[in-house]
């Protein structure tokens, strides 16, 4: 859970800081400038808010009102810390969406109290959340399938394949579950593509694949605004699951690192699962020649380290291969003792 605190003056933040920090799984971010808060908050979503109202330039309640301004913020609990005798400034900042107050000089025992309570509140309110999301997801992504020619397998599958990199990877329990039920959205953009260019049996020519790249775009738009964290990982996904490690992929042209973790994972998964499985224009790859593509592209195509994770867990890969096979598609041939 991440607390976003607000204050001018940096010893205030430095002992707001000192004693969030002590709550358990909370990441606490100090700034002393409300603009600057509010352009983090264009990419970062906070769980709690603690904001002074004496600041300069933009003040508590221009702060809480630009915020609210956003349908993913209108959520976010917001805490405002004033001095005793501004019961009308309290007024104001519960008309622009503050939730509860703080009076300086904070009380140690009051602001850890008060901060565990909002937070639980939070994680129950995202946890409602997401499960009305999984259900979005699941809908919108059967939604895609019946348009797309691959099939519900090939979404069990690179779900998983996404999953298993993610664990192996160290990313915490609820990181790697949400990363499985977003990953299905990948391609949910393909609903927005002329059926003569998806269902196409053939290869597209130059034209119609720059069109059929025009999925990871549509994608983002139709998911990134979410008031659930779900969807609006799914958005990342979806945007960007085509970049590749080397900059040259689509449609940022994003290179290492400046690719989200989420799209670099699933793009081992979605193109490993993509060659071996079998499409209207190809016949499947065998297994090891997709894992010496894999092995081959590290550094261009694939995040080594996304790769190295994916290898390593190459008896559980042959596993879900196994359980969700295409239609009249025979198992692999292979022994899991091959890898």
């Amino acid at each position: 859970m991440i607390v976003l605190i607000i204050d001018d003056n940096p010893t205030n933040l430095m002992l707001l800081q000192h004693r969030l920090v002590k709550i358990e799984g909370c990441k606490v971010v100090s700034m002393e400038s409300a603009v600057d808060a509010l352009v983090w908050c264009e990419t970062n979503t906070p769980d709690l808010i603690l904001t002074d109202y004496m600041m300069p330039d933009v003040d508590g309640l221009e702060f809480i009102r630009h915020l609210r301004l956003r349908e993913e913020m209108r959520e976010i609990p917001v805490v405002m810390v004033t001095t005793a005798d501004v019961k009308e400034v309290r007024q104001q900042a519960l008309d622009v969406g503050a939730i509860d107050f703080l009076t300086k000089p904070v009380d140690g025992p009051e602001l850890m109290a008060r901060a565990r309570n909002l937070l639980a509140l939070r994680k129950s309110q995202l946890t409602l959340h997401d499960r009305a999301a999984e259900e979005l997801v699941m809908r919108l992504s059967k939604a895609a399938e019946y348009r797309d020619p691959e099939t519900g397998a090939h979404i069990e599958r690179m779900a998983r394949y996404s999953a298993l990199i993610a664990r192996r990877m160290g990313l915490d329990g609820d990181d790697v579950e949400r990363l499985e039920l977003a990953a299905p959205m990948h391609d949910v953009g393909k609903v927005g593509i002329p059926d003569m260019i998806l269902l196409k049996p053939d290869r597209l020519s130059e034209t119609e694949f720059s069109i059929m790249k025009q999925h990871a775009e549509y994608g983002w738009e139709i998911l990134k605004d979410s008031s659930s964290r779900l969807v609006r990982l799914a958005a990342i996904i979806a945007k960007s699951h085509h970049e590749k490690f080397d900059g040259s992929g689509y449609p940022a042209g994003l290179a290492g690192e400046d690719i989200p973790l989420e799209g670099r994972i699933v793009a081992v998964a979605d193109v490993f699962d993509a060659l071996t499985s079998t499409r209207p224009y190809k016949t499947p790859w065998p297994v090891d020649k997709a894992v010496e593509f894999l092995k081959e592209q590290q550094g261009k195509h694939f995040d080594p380290a996304c790769v190295e994770a994916f290898l390593a867990g190459m008896e559980e890969v042959l596993r879900i291969k196994v359980e969700f096979l295409d239609h009249g598609e025979a198992a692999p041939p292979h022994p899991l003792s091959d890898y």
